[in-house]
């Protein structure tokens, strides 16, 4: 198998790593706005260098990974998705719902695959827990609650071009609280605070949020979210019912410590960031991409699920602005091309250059 690669910052760096190591990849190929840091990273791996996307896109690929600034992959999943080929997007497909439609229906109109990069489904705890409210284990769930805290905020330039707190980093939580309970948001209540660096204030933004989500099937969820969290890297969920209680992200390596005469002590190594922390999930869920080009495997992850979690982020920002609660009804409407369940879609996809033999999944770790 052949797959090219846009971008070659963070992100783009580890997965061109993690695509020169797996087995079915025969052959990579890397592209960057930057051709020097193009090449570095080719060099380090043994892979190919194209010297623009253009070039990439001759190379007879079997898919593209796009892990380029964000404001460019709403034109590269179309680009992508014209030269008939799958393809796996970073999240998120573009920062508002038009683009993410426009984007969507290139998709569609191709006919061909996008799997979009929410890491969280891959994560062993996060599965755990989805299966622990599907099979009833937990009984009725009330109460769910989701935090994302970085260790420290990303650069100033960085801020204007997110989107924002939650479009940006919450983003991610919405998605998991969707794909763990298998419930749609139907309100939110949205707020943030701007009290930390002046920069956020600069930028329009807030350094810190919070949200309270009511599910269709009355459960209620906290959001909370900051950029300014010193201790560490810290992604949690928790999730109690009428039977029991679980945690994900709950280990020896959690910033928190408690305060109580027998309570377990601050970590001696603290998660510092979201690829420490993710790293098995990003491996699995390019693992999954690439069983899905082979035809293996269903969509793991639709690119559509973008829109719903898109979606429930723009509500939290028009909520956090005029300080009321907003329906999911009013903040965006929903979109035709969300409709159909993405649990398990059947696969849409373009025949790879050449079909390989089927062979059982490779696992993932």
């Amino acid at each position: 198998m052949r797959i090219g690669l846009i971008g070659t910052g963070r992100i783009g760096s580890f997965h061109a790593g993690v695509l020169a190591r797996h087995p079915e990849v025969e052959s990579l190929v890397v592209a960057d706005a930057d051709a020097t840091r193009a090449a570095g990273v080719a060099g380090a791996l043994g892979a190919e260098a194209a010297p623009d996307v253009t070039a990439l896109l001759g190379h007879a690929l079997d898919a593209v990974v796009i892990a380029s600034a964000t404001a460019a992959h709403a034109e590269l999943i179309a680009r992508v998705a014209g030269s008939g080929l799958p393809a796996f997007c970073e999240k998120p497909i573009a920062l508002d719902l038009p683009g993410t439609r426009t984007a969507l229906r290139a998709v569609a109109d191709a006919g061909t695959e996008l799997q979009l990069g929410f890491m969280r489904r891959f994560d062993a705890g996060y599965r755990a827990a989805r299966e622990a409210v599907r099979s009833g284990r937990l009984g009725r769930l009330h109460t769910v609650r989701a935090a994302t805290s970085d260790p420290e905020p990303p650069p100033a330039a960085y801020l204007p071009l997110s989107g924002g707190l939650f479009r940006d980093c919450l983003v991610h939580d919405f998605d998991i609280v969707r794909w763990v309970t298998g419930r749609e948001v139907v309100e939110v209540y949205a707020t943030g605070s701007d009290a930390g660096p002046a920069m956020f204030r600069e930028a329009g933004d807030v350094d810190t949020a919070a949200a309270l989500l009511t599910l269709d099937d009355g459960t209620l969820v906290t959001v909370t979210g900051t950029r300014c969290n010193g201790a560490g890297y810290d992604v949690r969920m928790e999730l109690a019912g009428e039977r029991d209680q679980i945690a994900v992200g709950l280990d020896d390596r959690t910033p928190l410590a408690s305060v109580e005469p027998l309570g377990p002590p601050a970590p001696g190594k603290p998660w510092p960031g979201f690829l420490e922390r993710f790293a098995p999930a990003y491996e699995a869920e390019l693992d999954a991409f690439v069983r899905l080009v082979r035809g293996e495997a269903a969509n793991a992850c639709d690119g559509r699920e973008a829109l719903a979690a898109l979606r429930i982020a723009e509500a939290c920002e028009r909520s956090r602005r005029e300080r009321r609660p907003v329906r999911m009804d009013e903040a965006a409407p929903q979109d035709a091309l969300q409709d159909a369940p993405q649990d398990a879609p059947e696969p849409l996809r373009k025949t790879p250059r050449e079909a390989p033999p089927q062979i059982a999944p490779q696992g993932a770790s």
